[in-house]
């Protein structure tokens, strides 16, 4: 049995061995369930069902990872990059679990080992664990994303220099999952950004549609 205190330790430890290359690399050599993950994404093509996410996080104004796990993570994954811009898929899931930023809402990780996104999204609690066995966290995350934007139970989309900006919520009022997707380019079809669990979803959506732009990070 995983021991859920070990892998917290363990990201941990990760996390701050990753400011260099071969840090980094080592880091992730020491979380097999991560690379085993990375490449069974790649291998599925599940990156290119995400779209661009900056790693400068909007609130703290500063990156939430060291450039050389950056590099790495998106080395493992096949998917190219610039930094600060990278893959959101790459960036929301494996390169949060890795993040020690804090920030106003707590560690980015919080939302995959913890159990809000997953009950909001009526899912069992541990459903979003990463080190879970079965179908890796990305598969589960771009699957329980998709799912929401497909059926959401409030909805809105806006423009935003013609790029289509789209937010889903589970709940119209309370605690909600928030899945997000935005247009790569003007007529494009829209890419997942991100999803993460809310304390008020009225709120939410109000925020979002009073003040129209690329958010949560997205590029």
């Amino acid at each position: 049995m995983v021991s859920a205190v070990s892998e917290h330790d363990d990201l941990d430890r990760a996390a701050l061995a990753a400011s260099t290359r071969p840090g980094a690399r080592a880091a992730l050599d020491a979380l097999p369930w991560i690379g085993g993950a990375i490449a069974d994404d790649r291998d599925a093509g599940l990156f290119a069902r995400w779209g661009l996410s900056t790693v400068i996080d909007e609130n703290l104004g500063t990156a939430v990872l060291p450039r050389a796990l950056f590099d790495e993570l998106h080395d493992r994954a096949g998917v190219a990059a610039e930094w600060p811009h990278g893959n959101a898929g790459v960036l929301h899931t494996y390169g949060y679990l890795l993040s020690l930023a804090p920030t106003p809402y707590g560690l980015k990780r919080e939302r995959w080992l913890g159990t809000a996104l997953s009950t909001a999204l009526g899912l069992a609690p541990q459903a979003l664990l990463p080190w879970r066995c079965g179908p890796s966290l990305l598969a589960r995350a771009t699957s329980a994303a998709s799912t929401l934007l497909r059926s959401p139970a409030v909805e809105s989309t806006c423009s935003v220099d013609g790029r289509a900006s789209r937010v889903a919520l589970s709940a119209a009022h309370g605690p909600a999952a928030l899945a997000y997707e935005v247009a790569p380019a003007p007529g494009a079809d829209p890419l997942l950004v991100t999803m993460f669990p809310v304390d008020d979803a009225e709120a939410a959506l109000a925020g979002f549609e009073a003040d129209p732009r690329v958010r949560w990070n997205a590029v």
